[in-house]
C-alpha cells in the first residue's frame, strides 16, 4: 500500500528570523546553526551514500530471497524519499534553538519522543499512574539504541558540553543547562535525527542499522564541533575567559595485577609471563583494531600492558651482569666510592642544556650525554669522585635504549634531530625525579615525545611533512626547557598547546580528504551510470539489424545522453523513461533500413538532448538526422565520414581522465582471499604501510574509501592528499606477499614501537625463561 505525505510538514516551523529573540541572541544563535548546519550537512550527505552501499552490500550476501528483496525494498525507499531527511533534521535543529527561551523543555521533550520513542517527561513534574503503559519490545530496543549513542558522546565531549552550557545559560538569560536540555547536545540531536527518519518508513532493523552509521559517519567530530562553538561563543563575548581544569593525578607505580596477592620476588617473573604473551605472534592473538585516526586527532589508546620500574631494573642487571662476563677482567679497584647525588646531577643537566648548541644536529646518544654530565659533576667537585647510582644509571640506561630505536625509525631531518636533542635534558629530569614516566606510555613527556619524533618519522616522506609544523613543535620544545624547572606541569601545557595546532592540521586534512572522496565517489556514480545506459542500450538493440554508422552514434553520443539523463534524474525518474522511450523509437526507425516514418518531433527531443551533454548545436541537428532519418537517405558519405571525425575527437561524458583499463584477475589463493575479505570489513580511514624497498622501510598511506561495486580503494598521504588510486584484489594480493600491511591501533605512535623494541632487547638478554621463571 502506497503513503503519501508531505515531505516537510504543512505546518509553518519556526525560523530564528522570526523568534522573539533579542537583536544579540539571535544573530549569535544563527552563527551556531551556521556552523552546525555546514558541518554536519556533508556528514548527512556521505551518512546516507554509506547506507545506500551497506543495504546493497546486505542484499548482495542475503542468504535467501525474502532477505534480500526486503533490503532492496528498503533501498528503493530510501533513494525515493533521502531529499527531504537533510532539510527535516536541519529544520528540527533550527526550531531547537528558536525555543532557546520559549516554552521550555516540556514540549520540546515531548514533541522529541514521539517519533522517536523515547520518553522525556518534563523536569519536575511528579508521575502519575495513568501515564504507565507497557511498551512495545522495538520500542524499548530504538530506545537503548539511542541514548547508548549519546551517552557515548556526552562522555568524549563532557568538559565541553560543560562549558557550553554555561554559555547557553548565559544566552537563554536562565541557569546553565544541562546535556539533556541543550539544543545542540547529543541527545537533541539524536533524537532530532531520529524524528527526521521517521518519513523513511523503514523497518526497525534498517533504522538502528541507520542510527549506526549516523553515529559513526556524522557524529564521529562531534567532540570538536562542540569545541568550535565554545571557541565561536567566546570570540563573540560570551564568558571568554570561562575555563575549567580538572584535577590531575599523578600515576603511581603498581603492579599490574594488584587484586593478586603474590610475593614481591615473583613479580618480574609475571611481566615477564605478561610480556611473553603480548609478544606472541599475530596468528596466536586475536585481531587488531586498526588506526583511524589522523596524526593531530586525540584517539582512545588501549591501556598496554607495561613492565614496571622494578622489572625494568631485573632486566637491566641481567644485561648487566651477562656483559661483565663478556668484558676483559681487570685488577680490582680500590673501595667504590658514595655514588652521585640526584640533587647534583639534575643541576648539571640544567647547565647542560644552557649550554647546548643550537643549530643543526644529528642525534645525541645518551650514553655521551651521560658521560658529559659526570666530567662536568666531578669538575665541579674534585673530592667527588663517585658513580651514578643505580636507580639513575638504569634511568640513564632506558632511555639510551629508547632513543637508540627512535633514531633507527627516523628519516635524518637535522630539524628534528635538533629538538629530540634539546628534549633530552627535560626528559631526563623528568624521569630522574618520577620513575613512573617509563613505567607507562600516557604521561605527557612521553606523548610530546613522540609528536616530535613523529615529525621526522620514516613512514612520512619529505615530500609529505607540512611545512607549517616545524615552527610549532619548536615553540613546543622552547616552552619545556624554560618551564620544567620551576613547573611539573611543563610537558603537559606544552603538548596542550602543540595538540591544538596539530588538531586544526587535521581538520584540514579531513576538509582536503572528504573532497578527493567526494570525487572518488562522482567517479563512481559516473561508472556506474555509464554501465546502466550500455544495458539499457544491450536490451533496446539486441537482436535488431541496424546500420553500423547508427550502432556507432548509439554507443557514443547516445550513451553520453543516458548516462547524464541517469546521473541527473535517477532510474525512477520520468526523465530516464522518456529517454528510454526515445532509443526505443530510434531503433524502430532504423532496424528496417531507411526510413522517414520517424515519430513527429522525435528529431528535435534527440537535438535538444544533444545539446545539453556539450555537443554544439549543427553536431547535434547532423546526428540527430543520422538517427531519424537513417545514413541512405542523408545528403552524402562525406558528411558521415566529417561527423565520424568529430565523434572520433570529441572528449566524451567521462573521459577526462580515463582510468586505465585493468586486467581480469586471476583467482586468489587462500591467504589473499582472506586478506582481501579482511580490507572489505576494515573502516574508511584506515592506515596502511607500503613497504618501498628490500631494506623494510615503508610508508604510511590511509585508506579514505574504497568501492565494493568497483573494487576501487583511495588512498591519501598525511596531509589529507590524494596519492593514488587501485584495487582491492592487487591491495590484498600486496598484504599477502607482506608489501603492505594495516597500522595496528596499539603500535600506531613512534615511541610506542620504539619502546617495545627495546624491551624486546632486554627480553633477549634473558628476561624470562620458556616456563616464565627470572633467569
Amino acid at each position: 500500500m502506497s503513503v503519501t505525505f508531505d515531505p516537510l510538514d504543512s505546518a509553518p516551523r519556526a525560523t530564528l528570523a522570526t523568534a522573539a529573540l533579542p537583536r544579540r541572541v539571535r544573530r549569535l544563535l544563527e552563527q551556531l546553526y551556521a556552523l552546525v548546519s555546514d558541518e554536519m550537512a556533508p556528514q548527512l550527505e556521505r551518512m546516507l551514500a554509506e547506507f545506500e552501499q551497506q543495504l546493497f552490500r546486505q542484499a548482495d550476501q542475503a542468504r535467501n530471497p525474502g532477505l534480500q528483496s526486503g533490503y532492496l525494498e528498503t533501498l528503493r525507499l530510501v533513494r525515493l524519499r533521502r531529499s527531504d531527511l537533510i532539510p527535516r533534521y536541519l529544520l528540527g535543529l533550527e526550531e531547537a534553538l528558536t525555543r532557546l527561551r520559549g516554552t521550555g523543555t516540556g514540549a520540546a521533550g515531548a514533541k522529541g519522543s514521539g517519533a522517536a520513542g523515547i520518553a522525556h517527561p518534563v523536569a519536575g513534574a511528579a508521575p502519575a499512574f495513568r501515564e504507565l503503559r507497557l511498551v512495545d519490545d522495538s520500542e524499548v530496543d530504538e530506545t537503548t539504541v539511542l541514548r547508548g549513542i549519546a551517552s557515548r558522546h556526552e562522555s568524549r565531549a563532557g568538559l565541553g558540553l560543560l562549558l557550553l552550557g554555561q554559555r547557553f545559560g548565559v544566552l537563554a538569560g536562565a541557569p546553565a543547562f544541562d546535556s539533556e536540555r541543550l539544543p545542540v547536545g547529543p541527545q537533541r540531536l539524536i533524537r532530532s535525527f531520529a524524528e527526521a527518519c521517521q518519513p523513511l518508513q523503514i523497518n526497525q532493523e534498517s533504522r538502528l542499522d541507520l542510527y549506526r552509521v549516523f553515529d559513526q559517519h556524522v557524529m564521529l567530530g562531534y567532540a570538536a564541533l562542540v569545541e568550535s562553538m565554545n571557541a565561536l561563543l567566546a570570540r563573540e563575548n560570551v564568558l571568554p575567559s570561562l575555563s575549567f581544569v580538572p584535577l590531575r593525578a599523578r600515576p603511581t607505580a603498581q603492579s599490574p595485577e594488584p587484586a593478586e596477592a603474590e610475593p614481591a620476588e615473583a613479580e618480574p617473573a609475571k611481566t615477564a609471563r605478561g610480556s611473553a604473551k603480548a609478544g606472541a605472534k599475530p596468528s596466536e592473538r586475536t585481531a587488531a583494531r586498526p588506526h583511524t585516526a589522523w596524526s593531530g586527532q586525540a584517539a582512545a589508546d588501549a591501556a598496554t600492558p607495561t613492565p614496571d620500574f622494578t622489572t625494568l631494573q631485573h632486566w637491566l642487571a641481567e644485561r648487566r651482569e651477562l656483559l661483565e662476563k663478556l668484558r676483559p677482567r681487570v685488577a680490582p679497584t680500590s673501595a667504590a666510592a658514595a655514588p652521585l647525588d640526584t640533587a647534583e646531577l639534575l643541576r648539571g643537566l640544567n647547565q647542560l642544556n644552557d649550554e647546548s648548541p643550537r643549530g643543526p644536529q644529528p642525534l645525541r646518544k645518551i650514553a655521551d650525554l651521560r658521560q658529559t654530565l659526570i666530567a662536568r659533576v666531578r669538575s665541579a667537585d674534585a673530592s667527588n669522585a663517585g658513580a651514578l647510582s643505580r636507580e639513575d644509571s638504569d634511568v640513564f640506561d632506558l632511555l639510551d635504549l629508547l632513543f637508540d630505536e627512535i633514531d633507527q625509525r627516523l628519516r635524518g631531518d637535522a630539524v628534528i634531530s635538533t629538538l629530540l636533542n634539546r628534549l633530552q635534558a627535560p626528559l631526563l629530569h623528568t624521569a630522574l625525579q618520577d620513575r613512573t614516566l617509563l613505567a607507562g606510555d600516557g604521561h605527557p613527556a612521553l606523548q610530546l615525545l613522540n609528536t616530535v619524533a613523529e615529525a621526522g618519522a620514516r613512514w612520512t616522506p619529505t615530500e609529505d611533512v607540512d611545512p607549517q609544523l616545524h615552527e610549532p613543535l619548536r615553540q613546543a620544545v622552547d616552552h619545556v626547557i624554560e618551564h620544567y624547572r620551576g613547573s611539573p606541569d611543563a610537558f603537559d601545557s606544552a603538548n596542550q598547546r602543540l595538540q591544538e595546532h596539530l588538531q586544526s592540521l587535521a581538520r584540514k586534512a579531513e576538509v582536503t580528504e572528504r573532497r578527493h572522496v567526494e570525487a572518488a565517489r562522482g567517479k563512481e556514480k559516473l561508472e556506474l551510470a555509464k554501465r546502466r545506459a550500455f544495458e539499457a542500450l544491450d536490451v533496446h538493440t539486441a537482436d535488431q539489424r541496424l546500420p553500423r554508422f547508427v550502432q556507432t552514434l548509439l554507443s557514443q553520443a547516445w550513451a553520453d545522453v543516458l548516462t547524464l539523463t541517469l546521473l541527473r534524474h535517477g532510474e525512477q525518474s520520468d526523465a530516464w523513461k522518456r529517454q528510454l522511450e526515445t532509443t526505443r523509437q530510434i531503433v524502430v526507425a532504423n532496424q528496417n533500413g531507411p526510413s522517414t516514418d520517424a515519430p513527429r518531433g522525435l528529431d528535435a527531443d534527440i537535438e535538444h538532448a544533444l545539446t545539453l551533454v556539450g555537443y554544439h548545436a549543427d553536431d547535434a541537428r547532423a546526428i540527430s538526422r543520422q538517427l531519424t532519418i537513417g545514413p541512405a537517405l542523408a545528403e552524402e558519405a562525406a558528411s558521415r565520414t566529417e561527423l565520424a571525425m568529430k565523434l572520433r575527437q570529441r572528449t566524451r561524458l567521462g573521459e577526462d581522465s580515463p582510468a586505465a583499463v585493468r586486467p581480469s584477475p586471476t583467482a586468489r589463493d587462500a591467504h589473499e582471499q582472506q586478506c582481501w575479505e579482511r580490507i572489505r570489513t576494515l573502516p574508511f580511514g584506515t592506515w596502511f604501510e607500503f613497504v618501498q624497498n628490500q631494506q623494510g622501510d615503508a610508508v604510511r598511506r590511509r585508506l579514505s574509501w574504497f568501492s565494493p561495486v568497483t573494487d576501487n580503494a583511495l588512498f591519501v598521504n598525511q596531509r589529507g592528499q590524494r596519492v593514488g588510486e587501485q584495487s582491492l584484489d592487487s591491495l590484498a594480493r600486496m598484504m599477502a606477499r607482506g608489501q603492505a600491511r594495516v597500522v595496528d591501533h596499539e603500535r600506531h605512535r613512534l615511541v610506542d614501537r620504539a619502546w617495545h623494541s627495546a624491551l624486546d632487547v632486554l627480553r633477549g638478554f634473558g628476561g624470562a625463561h620458556g616456563d616464565g621463571t627470572p633467569a
